[in-house]
């Protein structure tokens, strides 16, 4: 019996190899990253732009069902991407825009170009504003994150489907142009905050510097069969 238990045994941990493989999280996997205290899923619309601030593409939470919209492809420099060098940006499948944040804006006076600074902020909250945009849109729009992960300290593994992460991006400015050193972290957050616009109604997502919670955290969903 004892031999055929270790047997059992030695399977088992085979079948888990086998099922942690299948959930790691590769360089160019579709993904879905779902806010877990309110359970909606991180999403943008190529149509649809903010009214205030950058009026860039917007970035809300939208319904526990998972749609196309709220497909991202995550891209790292490594085939697999651990919470030790956790850098990644995201971009909206349908789109092709990368999420980010920004706060400065080009400008063209009819002699030259310059730089206006601006602190973008949330519809509803006021916290930095969260937008979609293209890779090289300018150097001041940030689209760089990274991952920790949310329950575990010093996690030392391989991301993968079903952690659950909070992601920070810097920013290397301050709202004048002033380069900022260590730079300024700020967080990725939802909560059932809302904002219109027309006649829809979405769930506000933000980027802060205060105190994490549980509304800062994330779970990150390997979308295996992509359309």
């Amino acid at each position: 019996m004892k031999n055929v238990n270790s047997i059992n045994e030695l399977i088992k941990k085979f079948e888990d190899i086998i099922v942690d493989e299948e959930n790691l999280i590769t360089n160019e996997s579709v993904v879905a990253l779902k806010h877990v205290v309110t359970g909606k899923y991180l999403s943008s619309n190529k149509d649809l732009n903010y009214t205030t601030g950058s009026k860039s593409q917007l970035v809300f939470a939208v319904s526990s069902d998972l749609d196309p919209s709220s497909l991202w492809k995550i891209n790292f420099n490594k085939e697999l991407s651990t919470y030790t060098n956790g850098f990644i940006t995201l971009q909206h499948v349908k789109s092709k825009m990368f999420l980010g944040i920004d706060y400065g804006k080009n400008e063209y006076n009819g002699s030259f170009h310059y730089t206006q600074y601006y602190d973008h902020k949330s519809p509803s909250t006021n916290h930095t504003e969260v937008n979609c945009n293209d890779i090289n849109y300018h150097r001041y729009w940030v689209k760089d994150w990274e991952f920790n992960h949310a329950k575990v300290r010093d996690n030392q593994g391989f991301l993968k489907s079903n952690d659950i992460i909070n992601l920070r991006i810097k920013k290397s400015h301050d709202i004048n142009g002033n380069y900022c050193q260590n730079g300024q972290y700020e967080f990725l957050r939802s909560h059932d905050i809302q904002f219109t616009i027309g006649n829809n109604i979405f769930q506000e997502v933000v980027c802060h510097n205060k105190r994490l919670g549980g509304i800062d955290e994330w779970r990150i969903e390997l979308f295996k069969h992509f359309i």
